[in-house]
């Protein structure tokens, strides 16, 4: 809980109010002297006087006193698990309206309006119109606003820097989300080996198990950043099929070198369905059903309960103090359920117009969309 802050709250709102001491001293029913004590902290008021005062303030008994509720790392992770869930089996307006009541009470919890905003963006595509859709997405923007110009922890600034530009993107904010990036995503900029130095720095001090976990989670993330990049290439040139392919064959190797598939398989998952869209928008319909035979295999991991959330394996021994440390912890960060929703919505993309007449690519969108098994 951060610190009260009642005799320089009461100042202010008596300022707010213009009023002398010697008003609020009358309509309380106490002394002028009485009031100065209290804002100058030499005394405090009566506990039965405190929502008396802060109804004649017009606030709330917390806002009077300076009280600005906080949770927990696993309580955010228990509050987004929740409406992770309720998004997926509840009325969409309920879940917002429940999630809005909850920003407002922590709304000086930067860390769970920083995840709030996560929520938001995993899931404003259940709105009913693009209107809805939009303004949930701007809605985010301003928390993640309050969080920059608020907040004092770093790392929360930066993330919320970073989600507010991606943020921009999803609303076609193209400027905003360069203006945003620029200075410090720059590959040449010094700040990209601060991972590498810190590593060493562990390691100068004496601390090799923190440096080896440190490289570790280092280099996870530096391959996932790979895929992520590849997916990026393929979509950005998805009509020179010769560099494509090859994209496509260098990263296979890598995703097999690593076992992608069961390490990470939204990532890997990701990937298989970007080389489907390639192959089906240069007319290669059996390499198309290919790849998304493999996205199939993945998905098929991700339901799986020991693959659905974050985790290492035998190479990757040494992430579960990184993963506690996330904000989420290991937690996926949409339900099941959801995911079967967003499969319908993708496999009707425009590329895909040419397979739908292929028995194939309707059981395997059976297969997807319903659970349908294997067999189907």
């Amino acid at each position: 809980m951060n610190r009260l802050n009642l005799p320089e709250n009461i100042i202010r709102f008596r300022h707010e109010k213009r009023l002398t001491q010697e008003e609020l001293a009358d309509f309380m029913g106490v002394t002028k002297a009485s009031v100065s004590k209290w804002e100058k902290g030499i005394n405090t008021p009566d506990l039965l006087l405190l929502p008396q005062l802060a109804t004649f303030f017009d606030v709330t008994v917390d806002e009077l006193i300076g009280y600005e509720a906080q949770l927990s790392s696993e309580q955010i992770r228990h509050q987004y698990a929740d409406l992770s869930r309720d998004f997926a089996t509840l009325p969409f307006a309920d879940v917002l309206e429940k999630t809005r009541v909850l920003a407002h009470k922590y709304y000086a919890c930067y860390p769970f309006l920083l995840q709030l905003s996560v929520l938001y963006w995993n899931h404003y595509m259940l709105a009913g119109t693009e209107e809805e859709r939009r303004a949930l997405l701007q809605e985010a923007v301003g928390w993640c606003d309050r969080i920059v110009e608020n907040c004092s922890d770093v790392g929360v600034c930066s993330d919320a820097v970073v989600l507010r530009a991606g943020l921009y993107l999803q609303l076609g904010k193209a400027a905003e989300a360069i203006e945003e990036l620029e200075p410090s995503a720059d590959p040449s900029r010094l700040s990209g080996q601060n991972g590498t130095l810190l590593v060493q720095a562990y390691q100068l001090s004496g601390d090799a198990e923190k440096a080896r976990s440190y490289a570790q989670a280092k280099q996870y993330l530096d391959l996932l950043n790979l895929i992520g990049d590849a997916i990026l290439d393929l979509s950005l040139d998805e009509r020179n099929i010769e560099h494509c392919e090859e994209t496509i064959r260098r990263i296979k190797g890598v995703m097999e070198l690593y076992h992608l598939d069961t390490l990470h398989p939204n990532v890997a998952a990701q990937f298989q369905f970007q080389s489907a869209i390639v192959y089906a928008v240069n007319g290669r319909e059996e390499e198309a059903l290919a790849a998304l035979r493999r996205f199939e295999k993945c998905i098929d991991k991700l339901f799986e309960p020991e693959q659905s959330g974050l985790h290492g394996d035998g190479y990757f021994n040494q992430l579960e103090a990184w993963i506690d440390r996330l904000p989420l912890g290991s937690m996926a960060p949409r339900d099941k359920s959801f995911i079967r929703q967003s499969l319908r919505e993708a496999l009707v993309y425009p590329a895909f117009d040419s397979l739908k007449e292929k028995e194939k690519f309707q059981k395997l969108v059976y297969r997807l969309t319903e659970g349908g098994g294997e067999n189907a």
